[in-house]
């Protein structure tokens, strides 16, 4: 149902899957506020802030329909460690909203789309009342299906777009090619959608595009998402002690190291050595003001020392090699104890838990507190507030909108009510059974309950794991501990569009970096690239967010 998460997959391919495993198992053309067009550039560039962004704003109003066990604190996320039988469900939608719109909809899927008439898509339809035609695309490829299909006159009705594929032609297409919601949602009008409502302003502030609201957004939780995890049942048992700097973890490393047994010490460390060495975020957020003037995260010593020191790892052998080779399933490889440190999305805790205990009750992963690379408090830049979002065609009537809009107060319903319920776990009886206060997916909910309205529009971030509590537990104690470190980047919040003449600038550097970290390249590899990409338009990329920053301010919040 979810896909494997190589050893060094690229970040786009990281976050696709993040996206799809979250929710498995958790249940443009912006504008300047200041100036239209900004920076000399044309109206297609920006982002938009001010009473500008305010106006068109939805009003935030807190879901009151349930509350969680482990309340929200430091960004993190909401947690639930019990799943209650349906009669004490909460009711967070009493009326049906659907007018009986039949409605087109594209949407990535990571797997075997489970065909139109199927019991849940027909059970969903029945419950919103709108009756929706699923126009999935395969998820590992759907940045080419939606450049395509933006680019032709036959639009479905909605259409997902992730973060990561708003490059290209992509963010002008949606500016131009979808609806402004903002007269259905704007201000106290949301409040004809409670769900939507209870969605935190920050994720709908990255819904802003060409400075009207068009994005029906996924919200995130503002730690990090990326988490170095050990084996904590084999530390305890071999006495090993959780490392506190980078020189601790690479100690640690020699101790563990042991390839003629087929034990490494770790995968490929590189995303969490970032965190470790206080690298900024990427793209937009990718800039720090030193002396007045804005230096970018390539230009910083901290990325070529995060580089240097994941590059240590592989020199002394300590990586395993199916992540040098880039090949192969870390999490399984990390489940088996060939290896006892890795980083991946934070969701991988309960995914390789709820596998492992099947045979090997005794199992237990932990995460690792970043930390300053030298020791002491971490530099840790907050997570964009959403990522994802479902667009509506503008040339969708009224009441398509509107069946649009009842479909997403829907799927925003939060976890433990009726219709989160039926969202993520489908017919019980059908789909799924509860026993004992755990949830369990039969065949056909595996083969059919697949995270496709979950990309409408999502709750506040939660997690909820009733069969391991102690995972619901790990989880949000470790995003309330590392959000104690929480620091804003510049810009932070903003749907910023670059212009579209850099939208190449920075590709290199992401295959140059595994490049330096297994020794094909050189770390000065890397500075005469930052070279090459300063005299390629680095500099003139920076001017252009000098003048942004100088209109819009540090951040949208």
């Amino acid at each position: 149902m979810t896909p494997n998460s190589p050893s060094a997959p690229s970040r786009r391919r990281f976050l696709a899957s993040s996206v799809v495993v979250a929710a498995a198992v958790g249940g443009g053309m912006p504008l300047l506020a200041a100036c239209g067009g900004g920076s000399g550039g044309s109206k297609n560039e920006g982002t938009t802030t001010g009473k500008k962004l305010k106006d068109v704003l939805p009003t935030f109003v807190p879901s009151k329909a349930v509350t969680g066990d482990i309340p929200a604190k430091n960004g993190s996320a909401v947690g639930f460690t019990t799943a209650l039988p349906v009669d004490q469900l909460a009711v967070s939608v009493p009326k049906k909203l659907g007018k009986g719109s039949e409605l087109s909809i594209m949407a990535p899927l990571w797997g075997t789309s489970p065909g139109a008439g199927n019991p849940y898509w027909t059970a969903m339809d029945e419950a919103v009342g709108v009756e929706v035609k699923w126009q999935n695309q395969d998820g590992n490829v759907y940045g080419q299906k939606l450049g395509a299909v933006l680019a032709s006159s036959s639009i479905p009705d909605a259409v997902v777009v992730p973060g990561w594929e708003l490059g290209g032609k992509i963010p002008s297409a949606i500016a131009n090619k979808f609806a402004d919601l903002g007269p259905y949602l704007s201000g106290d009008k949301v409040k004809d959608y409670p769900n939507l409502a209870a969605i935190p302003t920050g994720a709908w502030q990255r819904g802003v595009f060409a400075g009207k609201l068009r994005g029906l957004p996924m919200p995130a939780e503002s730690t990090p998402n990326i988490t170095p995890f050990y084996r904590a049942d084999i530390f305890e048992e071999k006495g090993y002690e959780v490392p506190t700097t980078t020189q601790e973890f690479y100690d640690l490393c020699k101790e563990i190291n042991a390839p003629k047994s087929k034990v490494w010490a770790c995968s490929d460390m590189t995303w969490s050595s970032f965190v470790f060495f206080g690298v900024l975020p990427e793209k937009p957020y990718y800039w720090q003001l030193v002396d007045g003037k804005l230096v970018n995260r390539y230009e910083t010593q901290e990325y070529l020392e995060a580089l240097e020191w994941s590059r240590s790892l592989y020199s002394a052998g300590f990586v395993h090699p199916d992540a040098k080779a880039e090949t192969g399933d870390m999490r399984t490889t990390f489940s088996s104890g060939n290896v006892l440190m890795y980083n991946a999305d934070i969701s991988d805790w309960y995914a390789a838990t709820t596998v492992q205990r099947l045979d090997k009750p005794e199992f237990r992963m932990g995460a690792m507190d970043f930390f300053a690379h030298d020791g002491g408090d971490p530099v840790i830049y907050e997570a964009a507030p959403s990522n994802i979002w479902c667009f509506v065609n503008k040339n969708a009537d009224k009441k398509t909108i509107e069946d649009i809009l009842a479909l997403a107060n829907f799927t925003a319903a939060p976890y433990g009510t009726k219709e989160q319920r039926l969202k993520a776990y489908g017919i019980e009886g059908t789909h799924h059974t509860l026993k004992d206060g755990v949830l369990v997916k039969t065949e056909k909910g595996n083969n059919q309950v697949f995270a496709t309205y979950e990309y409408i529009a999502t709750s506040a971030p939660f997690r909820a794991y009733p069969d391991h509590p102690d995972v619901v537990k790990g989880v949000i104690e470790w995003q309330q501990r590392q959000g104690a470190h929480l620091r804003k980047p510049l810009f932070h919040g903003m749907q910023i569009q670059e212009p579209t003449r850099y939208t190449q600038l920075n590709a290199q550097f992401e295959d140059l970096e595994k490049d330096i970290v297994r020794g094909r390249k050189k770390v000065s590899d890397m500075q005469q690239a930052v070279s090459d990409w300063k005299t390629r338009g680095g500099d003139s990329l920076r001017d252009w967010y000098e003048k942004l920053l100088d209109e819009t301010g540090e951040s949208a919040s």
